[in-house]
């Protein structure tokens, strides 16, 4: 297997950017106001699967939003990389849409929804890959103690 990229300003811009028209899109795919009151008795299922789905999706990108925004402080030397690493994970274990639900939606309704879990888990797997390289490297301390080691040696 490869390693992964390094995150570089450039790499979080781009996904910044594909961010930022996503969460528009789920913004207009999700405003509410005046259909709620429109819809029929019989349609209460799929008003409750669309709030659920609504909300979750939104949180799903605010969470990515933010992870990309503490990058870019990072990038930008407003955030030290231990302030990063503390604050700035994204949860892995998300929770996806429910099929059940799902299937309540429009088509163009589900494929968004599915764009945006798609989405987050390209960005955990940046995380994850970041944090593993550089768990992967020796620690400050441990350096420190090596070159006081080597000193002390000669």
């Amino acid at each position: 297997m490869s390693e992964p990229a390094t995150i570089n300003p450039r790499i979080i811009e781009g996904l910044y950017s594909e961010a930022l028209v996503l969460s528009d899109e789920v913004r207009a795919a999700f405003d509410l106001s005046g259909r709620i009151e429109t819809a029929g008795a019989e349609e209460d299922l799929a008003r409750i699967a669309l709030s659920c789905e609504a909300l979750r999706t939104t949180t799903r990108m605010m969470h990515a939003i933010a992870w990309l925004l503490n990058h870019r402080a990072f990038h930008m030397g407003e955030l030290s990389e231990f302030q990063l690493r503390r604050h700035g994970r994204l949860a892995a274990d998300y929770p996806g849409s429910e099929p059940d639900r799902l299937m309540l939606l429009r088509p163009d309704i589900r494929e968004l929804i599915g764009a945006t879990e798609r989405f987050y888990a390209r960005l955990v797997r940046i995380d994850q890959g970041w944090r593993q390289r550089e768990a992967d490297a020796p620690s400050a301390v441990a350096r420190l103690r090596e070159r006081l080691g080597r000193s002390v040696a000669q």
